[in-house]
C-alpha cells in the first residue's frame, strides 16, 4: 500500500463557521465545498474536512456525533508571536500557553463549534536537539 495524502474529517453543526476559521486563522484554502460539507487544503498540512453533522452519508451510528475529544495539532514555528496574533484577532483561548516537562510548548483555541486546535513548538537544547 501506498497512502497518497492524509485527510483529517470532523463532523460539526456549523460547516462553514470552522472553515472560515481554518481559513482566516491557519492559512487554509477551500479546496471544494457543497451543502453540508468543506475540503481545506494547505501546503504542508493534512487536508481537513469538515461535515456537518447528520448527514445521511455518514454511517448512521455515526451520524450525529460532534468532533468531540479530537485535537487537530499543528506544529509551528514562532509560537509565542502566534499566540499573540491569535488571542490578539479575539480566537478563544481553551489553554494557555505553557511548556510540559518534555519539552514541548504548546497552547489550545477552539473553532466556532468547539473544535479545538492545539499549536504545538519543541522547547531546544540551544544546538537545534529537543530538549
Amino acid at each position: 500500500m501506498r497512502i497518497t495524502s492524509t485527510a483529517i474529517s470532523l463532523n460539526v453543526d456549523d460547516v462553514p463557521a470552522s472553515a472560515a476559521f481554518l481559513t482566516e486563522h491557519f492559512g487554509y484554502e477551500e479546496a471544494d465545498a457543497a451543502d453540508g460539507f468543506a475540503a481545506l487544503t494547505r501546503r504542508g498540512g493534512p487536508e481537513v474536512i469538515f461535515l456537518r453533522r447528520g448527514l445521511e452519508v455518514l454511517p448512521e451510528g455515526f451520524r450525529d456525533r460532534h468532533a468531540d475529544g479530537v485535537i487537530l495539532a499543528f506544529t509551528v514555528t514562532g509560537l509565542a508571536a502566534e499566540y499573540e496574533r491569535l488571542r490578539s484577532a479575539g480566537v478563544t483561548i481553551a489553554m494557555e500557553l505553557r511548556e510540559e516537562p518534555w519539552g514541548e510548548r504548546l497552547f489550545q483555541v477552539t473553532d466556532p463549534n468547539g473544535v479545538t486546535i492545539q499549536l504545538i513548538e519543541w522547547a531546544t537544547d540551544g544546538q537545534g536537539e529537543h530538549a
